[in-house]
């Protein structure tokens, strides 16, 4: 079985895609949380309000941080998704994380962030722009057989 982690971008459907387009692989997926909200709000719901807005917002990263740690930690390949309409830093930093610890680093962004994100992408085994393509390197991973 391939662990895969799926970290990034919060706002589409890109990992439904990529499950989906899965099915059938012998594959685990696991990810951080994806409600924004939820994820947000944390550490003040587990440990207790906050009145300055750093505090909250930093209770929550520490929290949302263990999780994220276990599953890179954990996963064979870890996808990191870099989307059109925010600056995702907590991205790049797991994109960075996974890398640190020589974890098979698969990169999804459009081409407009080819430039920016150049560096991260060197450091990727292969760098994609449609979830499709992370479907069919998974499907090749597992299988040795090419789209078609």
């Amino acid at each position: 079985m391939l662990k895969v982690y799926l970290s990034g971008e919060i706002h589409t459907d890109w990992r439904e895609q990529i499950i989906d387009g899965a099915e059938g692989l012998d594959v685990q997926f696991d990810a951080p949380v994806t409600d924004h909200a939820a994820s947000d709000d944390c550490g003040v719901a587990i440990l207790g309000a906050e009145e300055k807005k750093f505090w909250h917002d930093r209770k929550g990263a520490q929290l949302n941080a263990i999780r994220t740690r276990k599953g890179i930690e954990e996963a064979d390949v870890v996808v990191v998704r870099f989307g059109e309409q925010y600056k995702q830093w907590n991205a790049a930093f797991d994109a960075g994380y996974a890398a640190a610890l020589g974890k098979s680093l698969v990169i999804l962004h459009g081409p407009d962030h080819a430039h920016a994100l150049k560096e991260v992408d060197a450091a990727a085994l292969a760098v994609a722009e449609e979830p499709r393509q992370v479907v069919e390197i998974l499907r090749y991973v597992l299988t040795g057989k090419l789209p078609g």
